[in-house]
């Protein structure tokens, strides 16, 4: 099977713009994207179908405008969403397949995969393609990890997605995560990486190295975090290993500079935050939540971030983030 290359700048690279894409971007970046020859697309709020709230931060638009919008500017690219269970509803789901979206990834924390079944089997019935999408996997070992992917292929999902959530992994971790997997299922396997420890293009090449066959990336590396893959990167770097991807690789470097890069809010390092991200294993989506407690209590980011990454939290208790502000600011005037 020929390298699948998802790309994930408006949906992942909306927690790096605060979640302030609008249509009009929506419309240029995809159809960007599908004249590169980028096979799907995903495009949600950051955190997913029903994502815009206080917790998660409010879009600028209806995200539902921007799949509309995507979906009309693609002839060829396929348009994916993604929904966690417990935000995102089987109503938000047939709402954006109303809007043009073919493909679901249900994604939820590594040992959890049991909450993913209603969800997965409602977009089979709805005649989607269901994803299974494993969030921070640096959080279980391998043959734990191939026990969940199990359990997802076993309520219909087409393919199942190792997230590095945190961009905490080593790219031999990964090659162990992704080989354990292949070995357990029957169905493709997909990576998605976060670039905090500069280490996303060399973990992707060594998911692709291991098997997998769906490889996640962003125009820019937007995303969380220190964001994502960088697509044009990774096109120049699949080209020079020989890997077909079909990819227009100049295209891609031209939509990268061209409609990304005027939009961003800052440049996609990796900054102290972020690094700090994944040195602790903390999920890449809470980096702004930290630095506006941080600010509020006026402690240091990396301070919160090393007791979040101590206390495991995960996706979906970015509320408890101001809590943990709030103890260590009271243990230093303690």
């Amino acid at each position: 099977m020929k390298l699948q290359i998802v790309d994930a700048t408006l949906r992942d690279g909306s927690h790096a713009v605060r979640h302030s894409f609008t249509a009009e971007q929506a419309r240029e970046i995809a159809g960007r994207l599908d004249r590169c020859n980028v096979p799907i697309i995903e495009v949600s709020h950051g955190d997913g179908l029903g994502g815009s709230s206080y917790t998660y931060g409010f879009s600028k638009e209806d995200p539902f405008s921007l799949i509309a919008a995507a979906a009309k500017a693609v002839s060829q690219a396929k348009i994916s969403v993604l929904l966690l269970p417990g935000i995102g509803t089987i109503a938000d789901l047939s709402r954006a397949k109303d809007c043009g979206a073919s493909i679901v990834r249900v994604a939820t924390h590594v040992t959890e995969a049991d909450v993913s079944a209603q969800h997965i089997e409602a977009a089979k019935s709805m005649g989607l393609m269901a994803v299974g999408f494993l969030m921070m996997v640096h959080m279980l070992d391998p043959d734990g990890i191939a026990e969940q992917a199990k359990k997802m292929e076993s309520y219909g999902a087409d393919y199942i997605n190792l997230a590095d959530s945190a961009g905490a992994l080593l790219p031999e971790q990964v090659t162990k995560r992704i080989e354990a997997v292949r070995a357990s299922v029957k169905i493709p396997v997909g990576f998605h990486a976060h670039n905090n420890l500069s280490l996303a293009v060399a973990n992707s090449l060594a998911a692709a190295d291991a098997g997998a066959t769906y490889i996640d990336a962003t125009l820019r590396g937007l995303g969380a975090g220190a964001g994502n893959t960088q697509i044009e990167v990774l096109a120049g770097v699949l080209q020079r290993k020989g890997i077909e991807t079909g990819l227009d690789f100049y295209g891609l470097i031209d939509a990268s500079e061209q409609a990304v890069a005027p939009i961003m809010l800052r440049p996609q390092i990796i900054d102290n935050g972020s690094l700090m991200l994944g040195y602790a294993g903390v999920y890449s989506s809470f980096l702004l939540h930290v630095y506006n407690a941080a600010e509020k209590y006026h402690l240091e980011p990396r301070d919160i971030l090393v007791e979040v990454g101590k206390r495991k939290m995960v996706g979906g208790q970015e509320d408890l983030i101001i809590d943990v502000a709030y103890s260590l600011k009271k243990a230093q005037q303690a």
